[in-house]
């Protein structure tokens, strides 16, 4: 059963995330803590609403998030780990932009793909108990990502222990299968998604464009779990 608790904003300005997923069965509640986590400051806003129709598509932007908890000792174990990618031409200190801890809303922050099917993937370099995965891809104008999916795996090619945490590819363009998660709309909290305490030491994040150019852009992953002991 998930058990969510009320959004909790301290006097620093930073969100308290509550995470109550299927691991945390076997952990009491006793050794619960708030995930401390940093939100960037909300980006402005122009632009039609390109995809409001799709049915696929979240009715509206989300404005907050309730609180998650995690394990006590939960930290980002993906600051400035080892980042690869699909495209090739893009540069090891373009990539590092993904796990640099800097979440602003500018060129200098923003590691930027090329058009089509691309990823970024993160290596924690020991198998982890992962608990939630906060992904920031662009937020001007109201952008939507296309074909977001977030993967898990033992090892750097992707074929042990693969578990996908979230896909919203519903045309299954990315050859995943069919996401059944919503298109959203990009703002400054980020994606979080429930990672449900899954091992693994690598990261996949996949898109396939936005709805206002055919980029992929890649603000910060943050990976929220604890080594295996």
């Amino acid at each position: 059963m998930r058990i969510v608790a009320p959004a909790t904003l301290c006097s620093t300005g930073l969100l308290f995330i509550t995470l109550l997923g299927a691991d945390s069965q076997n952990v009491s509640q006793t050794n619960l803590s708030p995930i401390h986590l940093t939100l960037p400051p909300a980006a402005f806003h122009s632009g039609p609403r390109r995809v409001e129709t799709d049915p696929h598509a979240e009715a509206s932007k989300q404005r907050s998030r309730p609180p998650f908890l995690a394990p006590v000792g939960t930290t980002n174990l993906a600051l400035h780990r080892h980042v690869t990618s699909s495209d090739t031409n893009c540069a090891p200190a373009t990539l590092a932009l993904v796990t640099d801890g800097h979440k602003e809303e500018d060129d200098e922050h923003i590691a930027t793909l090329c058009a089509g099917k691309q990823w970024v993937q993160i290596d924690l370099e020991e198998p982890c108990s992962i608990y939630a995965v906060v992904l920031w891809h662009r937020e001007y104008q109201d952008r939507v990502t296309y074909c977001v999916a977030i993967q898990t795996a033992e090892d750097a090619d992707f074929t042990k222990h693969v578990n996908t945490l979230f896909n919203n590819d519903y045309a299954n363009v990315l050859g995943l299968g069919p996401g059944p998660d919503q298109l959203y709309y990009e703002t400054h909290l980020g994606k979080l998604v429930d990672a449900k305490g899954v091992k693994a030491r690598y990261i996949r994040c996949y898109s396939r464009g936005n709805s206002d150019d055919k980029l992929n852009w890649y603000r910060e992953v943050e990976v929220w779990g604890l080594p295996l002991k």
